[in-house]
């Protein structure tokens, strides 16, 4: 029901993930991410928000992505309605695909990232979601969502999209965490959404937030 990408940008550090589906909410369902830990994406016909934050706080832990997921899925008998992808702090990744996902379902590894979809128009939306990132300019936020409309443009979700979301996490800024619950035409309005979270006084003011290293500071 879901397409997303988490990916690693190798020249600040920061982790990044963007989803969308055909269905309300894909943020609050699907993403999940620390920038001490890392990131995950848990989706499929019957998604676990549990297994997005267990992946992470097994991560923290010291964990690897893949040795995250083989745990997580392991321990759970409705496993096989699930979908799961992890990008941990080291750059590694991992995915699990349950076989009762509705297809077309499908995964791909890239370097620094992992993308992952089920009830997609074809297989060939998860390959244009990574190529369409991988091309892309600007910031890692508009490099995924430049990936979302790549996907869409492929057939993304069977049905239609109603939902998206981005998220990016680093230890020298605040997390910026966006999301179009509803909408006719949600990666548009998601970019709208992200001109005016980083441009302007707002923009300024996360400037002025805590961070993981600044814990302490505040308004100038």
């Amino acid at each position: 029901m879901t397409f997303s990408i988490l990916t690693q940008d190798p020249e600040t550090g920061a982790f990044g993930g963007a989803a969308a589906t055909g269905s309300l909410c894909v943020g609050g369902w699907v993403l999940r991410g620390h920038a001490r830990s890392g990131l995950s994406a848990s989706q499929g016909a019957s998604p676990s928000t549990l297994w997005g934050e267990d992946v992470l706080d097994l991560m923290e832990a010291g964990h690897s992505a893949q040795r995250a997921v083989d745990v997580v899925t392991g321990r759970d008998a409705g496993r096989d309605h699930r979908q799961l992808s992890v990008l941990d702090a080291a750059g590694r990744t991992a995915a699990f695909s349950g076989r009762e996902n509705t297809p077309v379902v499908a995964e791909r590894k890239f370097p620094g990232g992992v993308a992952t979809g089920n009830m997609l128009a074809s297989s060939e939306v998860v390959d244009r979601l990574v190529e369409s990132y991988e091309v892309a300019a600007g910031t890692l936020a508009e490099r995924l969502l430049s990936a979302l409309r790549g996907a869409d443009a492929a057939g993304g979700d069977s049905r239609g999209l109603m939902s998206a979301a981005l998220l990016v996490v680093a230890p020298d800024r605040p997390p910026l965490s966006l999301r179009i619950d509803l909408s006719e035409a949600p990666i548009d309005d998601l970019t709208r959404l992200l001109a005016l979270a980083t441009g302007g006084d707002y923009a300024d003011w996360t400037h002025q937030v805590p961070t993981l290293d600044a814990p302490e500071r505040t308004l100038d």
